[in-house]
């Protein structure tokens, strides 16, 4: 009697057992990638309905606003100047919640961070030469607005009060300290309207040869990469991340927790005080009443666009800062109140941010 055959079922090579692996990858980019696609058209299509009770033609619409943002050589350089500010209020969003922080205050920030850059002009710029008073005035732009950002900071390790509400409040405190600055000691003229002088033209921001863009550009990639670099590939990078996991476990592992709390803070305080030197030295040349066009919430927006991930910003802050100046070509070129472009982007955000973090949940 011949003993049983046993027939073994063929072992999977290294490759085949590779090629599942990358084939579910490829799925989750794809299916990624479709849930922003979606997403955006469906924004878009919410947004030519509500436009067309307007009376204007969607399509029309569209075309023209990308015409006029995109196939403009002026309306490049403009994205480009606004972006930057943008880009360094939303790292002064991204350090802070790699500790597990909201920092709701880059508003705030954003405008200290000018009035000490406009303070440091002011003094000297008519008696130092500009290229040190541009440094000058960078420093005092940092400083300011690392130092807002640090009541902040004390408030919560102090006396535990959660930071998203006292730099919320702050913002709206360093509005009143630049009106107050502007219509009494800083004013240039009584029967002017009120604002500060413009900074000397030594102490403004040079143009990148003859594009028209300044070097705030600059700035800002420079600081993300660093910024992308020190979370990344840094010791203080690594010990934030874990405070913002499980500040508790932190606490037990002996890593300095307030520390690194105070210093997320004040770096995301001092990257903000740097977008407000740049919009003043770069766009705006002096402080005037509403200085700096939101420029900390549309930075919270674009942290949040990019999930908090340094690189990733500078996509947002560029759509961001596109969106602000096809609101130039709505207004013009359609007839349509500027501001309606906050409505496209707060569908955008909406989309993005909802429907695209949805991966299966479960009811």
């Amino acid at each position: 009697m011949s003993a049983p055959v046993i027939v073994k079922p063929p072992e999977d090579s290294p490759s085949d057992r590779a090629v599942a692996p990358r084939q579910a990858q490829a799925l989750r980019i794809g299916a990624g990638v479709l849930r922003w696609v979606l997403a955006i058209l469906g924004a878009m299509v919410i947004f030519s309905i509500l436009i067309s009770f307007q009376g204007a033609n969607p399509l029309e619409v569209f075309v023209d606003m990308w015409a006029s943002t995109f196939q403009r050589p002026r309306s490049l350089t403009e994205i480009l100047i606004r972006m930057a500010p943008i880009t360094l209020a939303a790292l002064a969003v991204v350090l802070p919640a790699r500790a597990g922080m909201m920092n709701v205050g880059g508003e705030g920030q954003v405008i200290v961070g000018a009035v000490g850059a406009a303070g440091v002009g002011l003094a000297f710029d008519q008696t130092l030469p500009g290229g040190l008073v541009m440094v000058l005035m960078a420093g005092g732009a940092v400083v300011a607005g690392a130092a807002w950002a640090g009541i902040a900071a004390l408030l919560r390790l102090v006396f535990n009060v959660n930071e998203a509400v006292t730099t919320l409040l702050l913002n709206f405190v360093a509005l009143d300290l630049l009106l107050f600055l502007i219509y009494q000691p800083w004013r240039e003229s009584p029967t002017a309207q009120p604002s500060s002088r413009e900074v000397a033209v030594g102490a403004q921001l040079p143009t990148l040869g003859s594009t028209g863009v300044t070097i705030g550009i600059v700035v800002a990639l420079v600081a993300t990469l660093a910024l992308g670099w020190a979370l990344a590939r840094t010791r203080w990078g690594f010990k934030l991340g874990v405070v913002g996991g499980n500040a508790e476990a932190a606490r037990r592992a002996a890593l300095p927790v307030t520390a690194l709390l105070l210093s997320a803070l004040l770096v995301g305080g001092a990257l903000a005080g740097l977008a407000g030197w740049i919009e003043l030295s770069a766009v705006e040349l002096k402080l005037r009443p509403g200085f700096g066009m939101q420029i900390g919430y549309i930075g919270f927006l674009a942290s949040w666009l990019a999930r908090h991930r340094p690189l990733p910003v500078l996509i947002a802050a560029f759509v961001l800062a596109a969106l602000s100046v096809a609101a130039d070509s709505l207004q013009l070129d359609s007839g349509l109140p500027a501001a309606t472009i906050n409505i496209l982007t707060s569908l955008l955000l909406i989309a993005v941010l909802g429907w695209t973090t949805m991966k299966g949940r479960k009811p």
